[in-house]
């Protein structure tokens, strides 16, 4: 557990190399609900290409302890706090790993990693976006759907889930197809909600999702900050992504000074990593080569 400057404990994960395979030291972090076991695999593969790997569960979700009264929701209060966490323990990872130092980051982790970037609150040597949630589909579009949000926030608790079940309200589509098409992988997931079943989050709550679209549209409209940047970005995306919309991450990797974007297309779901073989196989490909092109070895 690392504790945040306000105490907050969060969950953590490290994975260190040792002596002279050492070639740096790369965060990654989650997306919404997840936890940091879902990626032992890929952090197998980065290890053994001698990556020292850390993680850690973002606050109210995992093993970071929640921040409502009910056990199955994610809540936070602003996207805000996330963005101080990350701001702090990467300033601490930063000081104790060697470099060069990488942070990876899958849809809402991608979204918090850039945003922490473009408000200056981090600056790695490069960053690796996946599937980053720069902006939410939903059945009957964001506009309606943040407005309705807003309204429910008012009418109830804030924290209360903002649906029952799945990755999202109203679809006809399973959990599982919004994820990824390889059932072995999807099937590990299940496998840890099992084992540890204290870290399972369930849906967001409305309070989620209303700083949810406000902090999409906050990175959106700072174009400014964004063609600020100076750090190497290489966006992971799905065409075909059912959760997060890869159209608004396109729109914002076009104002980005140095950024790459490697798309997939109906093959991949919104788990790029967690995919099957041949789309993961092209996903840690693009990677490894991001990395040995933008990358060197202090």
């Amino acid at each position: 557990m690392w504790r945040t400057p306000d105490g907050w404990p969060l969950r953590t994960f490290a994975w260190p190399v040792e002596g002279a395979a050492q070639r740096g030291s790369i965060l990654f972090q989650t997306g919404r609900g997840d936890v940091f076991e879902k990626y032992l695999e890929l952090f197998s593969r980065l290890h053994r290409s001698g990556w020292s790997v850390t993680a850690f569960d973002w606050r109210g979700q995992g093993g970071s302890g929640r921040m409502s009264d009910n056990p199955h929701c994610g809540h936070i209060d602003d996207f805000g706090t996330y963005i101080g966490d990350l701001n702090a323990f990467f300033a601490d990872w930063k000081a104790k790993t060697p470099g060069p130092h990488v942070v990876m980051g899958h849809s809402m982790g991608g979204h918090l990693v850039l945003r922490a970037i473009a408000e200056s609150g981090i600056a790695p040597d490069a960053a690796i976006l996946i599937a980053p949630m720069l902006g939410l589909k939903t059945p009957v579009g964001a506009r309606l759907t943040e407005i309705a949000a807003r309204i429910m926030r008012r009418l109830g608790n804030p924290a209360r889930p903002a649906w029952k079940g799945n990755e999202k309200p109203n679809t006809t589509e399973t959990r599982q197809s919004l994820l990824t098409h390889d059932a072995d992988r999807y099937s590990d997931e299940l496998f840890w909600q099992q084992a540890q079943p204290e870290l399972l989050t369930g849906p967001p709550s409305w309070n989620w999702l209303v700083e949810a679209f406000a902090s999409c549209r906050r990175l959106r409209k700072d174009v400014d900050s964004l063609r600020r940047i100076s750090t190497p970005i290489l966006m992971l995306l799905a065409d075909a992504d059912g959760l997060v919309d890869p159209a608004a991450a396109r729109a914002i990797a076009a104002e980005l000074p140095d950024a790459q974007v490697e798309r997939f297309g109906p093959e991949s779901a919104h788990e790029i990593l967690r995919e099957e073989d041949s789309v993961r196989s092209r996903a840690i490909a693009a990677i490894e080569s991001f990395l040995n092109e933008r990358v060197p070895t202090e």
